[in-house]
């Protein structure tokens, strides 16, 4: 059996500094002060469409509901965000995306997307596709339930 500790001591050192690099070069072109987690909140709710609770974003960004209450606290001080009781449980609150959250998640894509645009065209589409199953088998892997 062979020692793959060098490997894997490889591989995690290139995520997290890709990851450190690709979220500086995020924020720096994320509008008006936006941050990467404000951006992913708005994103999940835009895509999803159905309001959701803060617990329910806590999980599914692997967060404290601490850390999701401050996100979005200053989302719903942006105006980004709507925030309502729970009709059927007044314990929990249910939290939509605003019409000025939609225009700031809008925003936010057309500033990333030269970004996302040249870096698939320096990697190229075949090495990303063959990239993304090994990642997501990672994800899945380190995720606390491992499912997907």
């Amino acid at each position: 059996m062979s020692d793959n500790s060098p490997l894997a001591i490889s591989l995690f050192s290139e995520l997290l500094t890709a990851d450190q690099l690709l979220r500086n070069r995020l924020t720096r072109v994320l509008p008006d002060r936006m941050e990467i987690s404000h951006f992913s909140v708005l994103n999940q709710l835009a895509r999803g469409g159905a309001e959701k609770t803060p617990a329910q974003l806590a999980k599914s960004f692997h967060v404290t509901r601490g850390a999701m209450t401050n996100t979005l606290r200053k989302l719903e001080v942006a105006g980004y965000v709507h925030i309502r009781p729970d009709w059927d449980d007044a314990r929990r609150k249910q939290v939509s995306i605003s019409p000025a959250g939609a225009r700031a998640r809008d925003a936010a894509i057309a500033a990333i997307t030269p970004l996302i645009t040249e870096m698939m065209g320096e990697l190229g589409e075949d090495k990303v596709r063959a990239a993304i199953p090994v990642l997501r088998e990672l994800r899945v892997k380190l995720e606390p339930d491992g499912a997907d």
